[in-house]
């Protein structure tokens, strides 16, 4: 329960923990270049319908995106979730059946296409999602190593805005346009935690709103110093 509160913490209350832990309601969708539809992430308390999901139920939308009716999980599956190793997964399960229920109900069908949204996907100008894996996925251990910051980003999100390689977005990704993270390299570890807290980098500037600062901010020390040892040692764009 500790580390899959850890996990969520630092990672799926970006999306889940609009008003309230893991109370769901935030419109992902707002946020997208182009007005493609409506996303609302879904409350996983009790009030939602996780309580009706088994607990393998829950590892198949993690890992794969796919509900117990076999429908898609457009935004899940537009995430890098799957990627948490198969313990985590089992850990961020053991959290959220430990959590009390709150907030109201959302929709059980949350991803909504609006009809340019169709037009796109049928196009080929929107992901497809990510592939279905059934491998079993292992963490390194856990310690502020670049190796271990490598799996921190391997499921975090980064990549939506700051590019493949993390060396800056591009024009008509779905994310926002972040910048190249090889300026990281200029700051130093205690400079990089400050800025993951405080939303505000070693130069006085406040990062976007859309950058997800804060729960980034709530990894711990040793996860923040992982992934300042990962950004620090990228090849040279």
């Amino acid at each position: 329960i500790q580390r899959g509160k850890a996990i969520s913490d630092g990672f799926c209350s970006a999306c889940h923990s609009k008003t309230g832990t893991l109370t769901g309601g935030l419109d992902i969708g707002e946020d997208f270049p182009v007005p493609i539809g409506s996303f609302v992430s879904a409350n996983l308390t009790p009030v939602g319908q996780l309580r009706r999901w088994s607990d393998g139920d829950i590892f198949r939308a993690i890992r794969n995106s796919v509900d117990p009716d076999g429908r898609w999980l457009i935004i899940m599956s537009y995430t890098n979730s799957g990627k948490l190793s198969d313990e985590d997964i089992r850990a961020v399960i053991a959290y959220i059946r430990s959590v009390p229920a709150a907030g109201k109900p959302t929709d059980e069908q949350p991803d909504h296409l609006n009809l340019l949204g169709i037009a796109m996907l049928g196009a080929g100008m929107l992901p497809r999602g990510n592939p279905v894996s059934i491998d079993p996925i292992t963490a390194p251990p856990a310690s502020s190593t670049s190796r271990y910051g490598e799996y921190i980003l391997s499921y975090q999100d980064c990549r939506a805005c700051h590019g493949p390689k993390l060396t800056g977005g591009v024009p008509g990704q779905l994310g926002p346009l972040g910048p190249d993270l090889n300026l990281v390299k200029a700051w130093k570890l205690e400079e990089f935690v400050v800025t993951m807290r405080s939303g505000v980098d070693p130069s006085g500037h406040q990062l976007s709103k859309a950058m997800p600062w804060r729960p980034i901010g709530r990894m711990s020390d040793e996860e923040l110093g992982a992934v300042y040892q990962y950004l620090t040692h990228l090849p040279n764009a």
